[in-house]
């Protein structure tokens, strides 16, 4: 028990402090070595609310510079996602083969991010097909292994004015479609009496995590924290598909 918790605090700092330097990355580190010590499913649900902490403490920060034009539909897509993820998580989260595919996935996820060029903004034309595809991509496989992220940074990334814009809508759709897991599951009985006290402990890690993550927000290179914690993710990938 004492050795799980201090697993938890460790892997929950580590990652909001990513979270908070580069604007996502919490539930990416944080599902890359808790399916270890739980079910896919408890470890979805523990990171899913830990993260609604994580995105609010940073939200707070950058809330004046949300754009609600660009929210709406990529948000739109990813609560449909979230939806049908709920299905899939509630009825099949206790399979260990869920941990082999959430390896396979998380590989994808490093793949697919060190692929991206360095952060930064350009023009490209409203249509309303790409937020509402990778919206409800992001948003599903966010609901099932917390790891949908990089789809609405890839999104928000080529449509925002700055950085501060960039991380407030990507803050708010974290924020606002873990709620909707944690309700629908909570809901349905998926959420025990101990996951109350492992959120209890992540919670004092999150917020310690990305407050110091936040301070480096100006100063830290992303490129630097994206290659260090992609590493360690496609490690924590291998290991799951191979040893889970």
């Amino acid at each position: 028990m004492i050795a799980d918790i201090l697993v938890i605090f460790v892997v929950v700092f580590i990652g909001s402090f990513i979270q908070g330097a580069s604007g996502f990355g919490f539930g990416l580190f944080s599902m890359s070595f808790l399916p270890f010590l739980f079910t896919v499913k408890d470890s979805t649900l523990l990171v899913t609310s830990l993260a609604l902490v994580t995105c609010m403490t940073i939200f707070i920060k950058v809330y004046k510079h949300i754009d609600m034009k660009k929210l709406a539909y990529l948000l739109s897509a990813a609560v449909i996602g979230r939806v049908a993820a709920f299905f899939v998580l509630h009825y099949f989260g206790e399979m260990d083969m869920l941990k082999k595919i959430l390896g396979f996935v998380l590989i994808g996820m490093v793949i697919y991010i060190l692929s991206q060029k360095r952060i930064g903004t350009r023009d490209t034309p409203e249509k309303k097909i790409l937020p509402l595809s990778l919206g409800f991509i992001g948003g599903f496989i966010g609901g099932v292994f917390v790891v949908g992220g990089p789809f609405f940074v890839f999104y928000y990334l080529m449509v925002s004015n700055d950085k501060y814009s960039y991380n407030a809508n990507l803050q708010a759709t974290f924020f606002l479609t873990g709620m909707i897991t944690i309700l629908m599951h909570g809901f349905s009985g998926d959420i025990h009496r101990e996951f109350i006290i492992y959120f209890v402990i992540g919670v004092i890690s999150v917020i310690a995590g990305s407050r110091l993550g936040m301070k480096w927000f100006e100063h830290l290179s992303q490129e630097r924290i994206k290659k260090i914690a992609s590493v360690i993710v496609a490690l924590a990938g291998l290991n799951l598909i191979f040893f889970s």
